[in-house]
């Protein structure tokens, strides 16, 4: 039976290509690493919503949390160099926990809050570091409010007011 020179050649080339793809392609991912609180198996996509969401949130950018390497001028995704990061991480448990709690928040299949009572920008809402507020005439050194807003004693001169409730 003759055999077609062509073909063969054709099989020899296409089998190359086929082996050579199988053999050169990219190492398979790693995954992340150092990843404490979110889930091991999360996707790059799902990964970079939450850091959005949070960069937002916080009205930050990633080198708020992320430590900068010198030596390849390129972000050390996986360093806890900065105390930033782990605070992130208390806070993030902090919000789970709360949800869960208060809110009966559900886990998808990653571990995920999927819904949420509390998130960063409750608190947040665009600023890094978000102080406590007390309205005018309510804080220390107002008439009626001792140490740290809390009542205090009345103005020399003034009748002490009935408890709350009474």
């Amino acid at each position: 039976m003759p055999v077609n020179k062509k073909l063969l050649v054709t099989l020899g080339l296409l089998s190359i290509v086929v082996f050579g793809a199988m053999t050169s392609s990219k190492p398979q991912d790693e995954g992340f690493k150092n990843l404490k609180v979110l889930p091991k198996n999360i996707s790059g996509d799902n990964l970079h919503k939450v850091m959005e969401e949070w960069e937002h949130s916080l009205g930050v950018h990633c080198n708020f949390c992320h430590a900068r390497n010198e030596e390849t001028k390129k972000m050390d995704w996986a360093s806890d160099a900065k105390p930033e990061k782990e605070m992130a991480r208390d806070m993030f448990k902090m919000t789970a926990k709360i949800n869960e709690k208060y809110f009966h928040a559900k886990k998808d299949s990653l571990g995920m809050i999927m819904q949420s009572g509390v998130n960063c920008n409750t608190c947040h809402r665009g600023t890094a570091h978000p102080e406590v507020v007390v309205p005018e005439g309510r804080g220390p050194g107002a008439p009626g409010q001792g140490p740290g807003g809390q009542p205090g004693p009345p103005p020399a001169g003034q009748p002490t007011p009935p408890p709350p409730g009474q």
